[in-house]
């Protein structure tokens, strides 16, 4: 998949009452192969957040690829896991990763925050190698760094 394509990713934002079994699957399925699989991570995923939250999905925009879920966000409002509205779960498939995929994936996360909940920070907890990415997004380390399921993470803010 070209930088192009990533780009145009079809994206749509749902509320967890509206992710069909289909979707809800190929998100689960996209988390544990990103957070579980490829991280060596046994961790508890499902953490009683994702109902609350809206996700989300980026999909080819080839008709011939319709279902496949390429880029997943999940946006966690105000209150819910930090005082500011969020983006967690940030994942993308291994055959978008290099084509700036993750890119388009927190463009269109950070609009679509905005969008539902006004203009306001965004707080992550970022994985500590993926600070530079999340620098270009505007986002600023706000804490120290500290151990979640065995990997080392740091708090950001974006302002």
């Amino acid at each position: 998949m070209s930088a192009v394509v990533s780009q145009r990713l079809r994206w749509r934002c749902l509320a967890f009452t509206d992710l069909g079994a289909a979707d809800l699957y190929r998100v689960l399925q996209l988390r544990s192969a990103v957070f579980v699989v490829e991280q060596a991570c046994v961790f508890q995923d499902m953490d009683g957040l994702d109902p609350a939250c809206l996700h989300l999905l980026g999909a080819a925009p080839q008709a011939s690829q319709e279902d496949d879920l390429l880029a997943y966000a999940r946006l966690v409002p105000a209150g819910l896991a930090f005082a500011e509205a969020s983006i967690g779960r940030v994942a993308t498939a291994a055959q978008v990763r290099g084509t700036r995929a993750g890119h388009a994936l927190m463009v269109e996360a950070i609009a679509q925050v905005h969008r539902l909940w006004g203009p306001q920070p965004i707080r992550i907890g970022a994985q500590s190698h993926l600070q530079a990415f999340y620098r270009q997004h505007g986002f600023e380390t706000d804490g120290d760094f500290y151990l979640e399921d065995g990997i080392e993470h740091i708090e950001m803010l974006r302002k």
